[in-house]
């Protein structure tokens, strides 16, 4: 497979339609198509989308799981096209109707947004949703964002009030205070498949890139370039290479390994080659990567483990780590075999012990542990952003680790 790479398609499919994607404007935008795996034996299913914003596309995961007294639980759903709708309806009809739809976070939006229009396909099914839910720039009452009335619940703190309980259990890492507003998200235990699901707090990167994103190679080829004047070619070596250096951007927004080319330089690159000039600097402008990206990406990746993304680590989780090593510790005790997140790598086998090690990073003095410690020069941007929304007061000050 070598061949001169398409832009991604844009032909109008049916099957394939979100309608109202200009709420979210992520691409793929309007035509997401929808990949369904059976992860667990007539038990758990996922279903998997594409999002991303700049070329810089990862999977988005509903997960489906079957109800012992016959049914279906849904956590954290996607756009309900007709495909992706038509997926569940095959379930429906060997396993049961879908009968509760679990919203498991308050700040996700590329989560919150599909939610009613989901429940709207499944009008017997009982939507929880995660306590404290907010919206910005407006806080609206629940009633207004979208989600059935009559039949959206708040999850209790309280897990033996649920009509799943008898299956589940489930942690809610309640608020943790940002400034703007609040980041919370319910972590699910089925006892029946031992499979823990999680939204965002965890994640796990494939060393090559995931079925769904195989669909449109696009995005990936474009970031397997070197430098953005470079054609985009279709061969499986890029589709990887591409794949690796968007887990990079995603994770860092800028790894030390990606360096930006100077303004004056840019222009001067596009007058050498105007004719491909308008995509290759769509998206990130202007950058080269230098030779030991890969490096960078090894010890990311961490050959498979799971971990909590940068981004959480210096954004968000370290505003109260206290409430965040409880809700940990809560979730490590229940004895899972496997992990299912929203993101990234899926159906990741993984122990408890591993769970609870991810968070590490909040504690002063850590239980021993093998896991390798990030590079501190890719968090470089990232501390930098903290930095300037605690000066500019937008997000309350990190706390100290405990």
């Amino acid at each position: 497979m070598t061949a001169a790479a398409k832009p991604p398609l844009t032909a109008h499919n049916k099957d394939w339609s979100w309608k109202f994607w200009q709420v979210v404007p992520l691409y793929p935008y309007g035509q997401r198509r929808t990949i369904r795996q059976e992860v667990v034996k007539n038990s758990v299913w996922t279903f998997d989308q594409i999002q991303g914003i700049f070329y810089v596309v990862v999977p988005i995961r509903m997960t489906v799981v079957k109800l012992a007294a016959g049914g279906l639980l849904v956590y954290a759903p996607v756009a309900p096209t007709p495909e992706c709708v038509r997926l569940v309806r095959e379930l429906e009809a060997e396993h049961g109707a879908v009968k509760y739809i679990i919203l498991p976070t308050v700040s996700g939006i590329e989560h919150k947004v599909f939610v009613g229009p989901f429940a709207r396909n499944f009008p017997d099914a009982e939507v929880y949703i995660s306590p404290h839910q907010w919206s910005f720039p407006l806080n609206l009452p629940v009633s207004w964002l979208g989600l059935p009335w009559g039949r959206t619940k708040v999850l209790p703190e309280d897990g033996r009030q649920v009509p799943f309980a008898d299956q589940f259990d489930y942690a809610i890492l309640g608020s943790v205070e940002l400034g703007l507003g609040k980041f919370a998200e319910v972590a699910m235990f089925d006892r029946r498949s031992q499979t823990l699901l999680v939204t965002d707090t965890i994640v796990a990167i494939p060393e090559r890139p995931p079925e769904v994103l195989q669909i449109d190679p696009y995005p990936m080829l474009f970031h397997a370039r070197d430098s953005a004047l470079e054609p985009i070619v279709d061969t499986e070596v890029n589709r990887i290479r591409g794949w690796q250096r968007t887990a990079l951007f995603l994770f860092y927004f800028r790894p030390q390994v990606l360096e930006t080319v100077p303004f004056w330089q840019a222009i001067a690159d596009i007058a050498k080659a105007p004719e491909r000039s308008p995509k290759a600097f769509w998206g990130l402008f202007p950058f080269k990567w230098r030779d030991d990206w890969y490096q960078s990406f090894e010890k990311l990746r961490g050959n498979g483990r799971i971990f909590v993304a940068p981004i959480l680590q210096t954004l968000i989780l370290n505003r109260d780590p206290q409430k965040v090593i409880a809700w940990a510790d809560r979730v490590a005790s229940w004895n899972f075999k496997m992990i299912v997140p929203c993101h990234f790598d899926n159906a990741i086998a993984a122990t408890p012990k591993d769970f609870r090690q991810a968070f590490n990073f909040l504690e002063k003095s850590p239980a021993a542990t093998t896991l390798p410690n990030l590079p501190e020069e890719d968090f470089t941007v990232l501390k930098q952003i903290n930095s300037l929304l605690e000066n500019s007061r937008l997000v309350f000050a990190a706390k100290e680790k405990i």
